[in-house]
This record gives structure tokens, sequence and C-alpha cells, in this order.
């Protein structure tokens, strides 16, 4: 069964989490807000309806969750033998993204947002108007009757709040803020949560950045900044590499500059991530090479060095800009 591009809760979804007993919640591996906060507030929710639950991620979460509670439920494995009735795999466009092995040992349940979704689920309900998968869970919660608590509103807020960009992103939508209006009803500060996020820095991510910024480079006429992050560069400022949150988007702040390509070269791995501005759709670059994410924020990985694919990638990003920057724009 599947249904997209619906603010509906498909029943199917609904029945199967009433009926059922055990249930295991996943995401992607390299987990953020929106992944992290979907899965912990549904936890909340189906232990609130008598369930047992189990939220499982390859990856820890990001530094700035380890404060709210219930973050401790989330168990960090790469595998999972436990026996369950049902998997909840959240914002994962594959189950291969989990990096958890075993969750295909029962029924799958796939909740996404992201165009392009392989749509791998015995149950596949992807809204892709919805700004974050947190917004769906939301929904979710409340079809199912279950009462918003504190706990499951701090999640969904830390989720859109993440997904959006802190509201920047051409993702949102009235559903969006009618959605952050009910969260805070229910007794969140969402100046808390903001400061949690993005004014929780340690002093090493303050010297990465001052590193990161000094050795920036422009391609594309100066649209385009290019970062690079390497394993010496996290041991010479003493940064954590879970503690780069935000780093890609000061680029952004500069007019000039459309996009924004951050290279992370870091245990072995290359993995690009990707931003933008408005209508320039860097997806598109992301999904050519089997990633994904939104038009203006996406990422993927690569298992060749980074000198073979730098070149390669700035032109694809640059060519993406040079798209939008001369597209015709009517009525003004």
């Amino acid at each position: 069964m599947s249904q997209k591009n619906s603010e509906l809760v498909p029943q199917q979804i609904l029945d199967l989490l009433t009926t059922h007993r055990r249930f295991v919640l996943a995401s992607h591996a390299r987990p953020d807000g929106d992944s992290i906060g979907s899965q912990l507030a549904l936890a909340f929710a189906l232990r609130h309806l008598g369930k047992e639950v189990r939220a499982v991620s390859h990856d820890p979460p990001p530094s700035y969750l380890r404060t709210f509670d219930g973050i401790d439920t989330l168990d960090i494995t790469s595998a999972v033998d436990t026996p369950f009735d049902a998997a909840v795999i959240l914002e994962c466009g594959t189950l291969q993204r989990t990096e958890v092995n075993g969750l295909d040992q029962g029924l799958v349940v796939n909740i996404d947002h992201h165009l392009g979704n392989r749509m791998y689920g015995a149950i596949n309900w992807i809204d892709e108007s919805a700004a974050a998968v947190g917004e769906m869970v939301f929904d979710l919660i409340k079809s199912l009757k279950v009462p918003v608590s504190k706990e499951m509103a701090s999640f969904i807020y830390v989720a859109i709040l993440t997904d959006t960009g802190s509201f920047q992103h051409s993702n949102i939508t009235p559903r969006t803020f009618e959605a952050c209006t009910q969260l805070a009803g229910k007794g969140i500060v969402p100046t808390e949560i903001a400061a949690n996020v993005y004014q929780d820095s340690s002093t090493g991510k303050l010297r990465l950045t001052g590193k990161l910024l000094d050795r920036m480079q422009f391609e594309g006429d100066g649209r385009v900044a290019v970062l690079c992050i390497d394993d010496e560069m996290l041991r010479e400022t003493g940064c954590a590499a879970d503690d780069m949150e935000g780093l890609i988007n000061l680029p952004l702040t500069a007019h000039d500059v459309h996009a924004v390509i951050l290279f992370k070269s870091i245990d072995g791995q290359l993995r690009v991530s990707l931003r933008s501005k408005g209508e320039i759709d860097v997806r598109s670059v992301a999904t050519g090479h089997g990633g994904g994410g939104h038009r203006n924020a996406s990422g993927f990985s690569l298992s060749i060095p980074l000198n073979k694919a730098r070149s390669r990638i700035i032109a694809e990003v640059t060519a993406a800009v040079n798209v939008s920057v001369h597209m015709p724009h009517i009525g003004g």
C-alpha cells in the first residue's frame, strides 16, 4: 500500500500501530534533528499506548540533542536481533541507508517526505509536501489520539526547526507554522530549543569555523562556495565530528553566494553536503550520486577520493546554479 502527497494519515498505518505490540523505529545513519526527533516522538507516543518500542540508530545523535529528555532511550546498534512485529522507518529513502541489519525481518512501514523515496515498505506513506517528517509524525500522533506531551512536542519541534534550516528553506508551508503554534502550546520554549541547537557549540567548533572559512574557495563566478573538512582539521581544532551543525550555511549569508558544497573526508569516508538558496535545486545533484534530500539541502556519499570527485561535483552544482540564475522570471 502506498500513499503520496497527502496530509491524511493512512488508515493502514493507524490500524497496524493500534493492533500490533512490538515495534522497532529506525532512520538513516548519521542522524539529524528530523530523524531522531521523529523517531523519539513516535516512540513516546507508542509507549503511551502500551507498546514495546525499541528506537535504534547506527550512529549517535547530534550533540545538540544530548540534553533532551528521552535521548538516552535511543539504542546505538548496527543490527536488530530481537523479535518485533513491524519496523517503522522514518526519513529514509532506502532501507539500506539505515545501516542497521535485521530491519527486514518483519513488516516494514516507510514514512518519509523526500522526493525519490524507493517505496520499499509494505506500507509507504510519502508526503513530499511536509517540511519535515516531524510534521507527519505530529499528524500521526494526533490521529492515534495520544496526548502530545512536552517531550514529544520538543522532539517534533526540533525536527521541524532543523529540517527547515531554522525556517529558511523553501520547504516550509502554512502547515509548518500551524504545527509549531500547536507545539508551543504544549509547554515547549522555542527559544530554548533554538539555543540548544544553534548556541551550544564547543570552542573546537569555533576554531574549526575560522579555519574552514579561511580556506574557503569560490567557484562559478563566485556563486558557489566550496568548503573542505578532513581528519587533520578536526584534530588541529579539537572539534568533534558530530559538532559541525550549521557550518555549511555560513557562506549563504553572503549575497553573491547561491550554493555551498561541503566535502567531509573523515574516517576514510567522503560525504558531500549541499545547500542552496531559493529555486536552486541541489537535490538533483545529490540524487545523481545515490543521495537525496530537499531542493535546498541535500547530501550523498562517495567511494572515490576527494581529489577525483571535487571538480566534477563543483561543475554539477555550478550548472544547477546557472540554470536558476539564467531562468526567466515571469511577472517582473
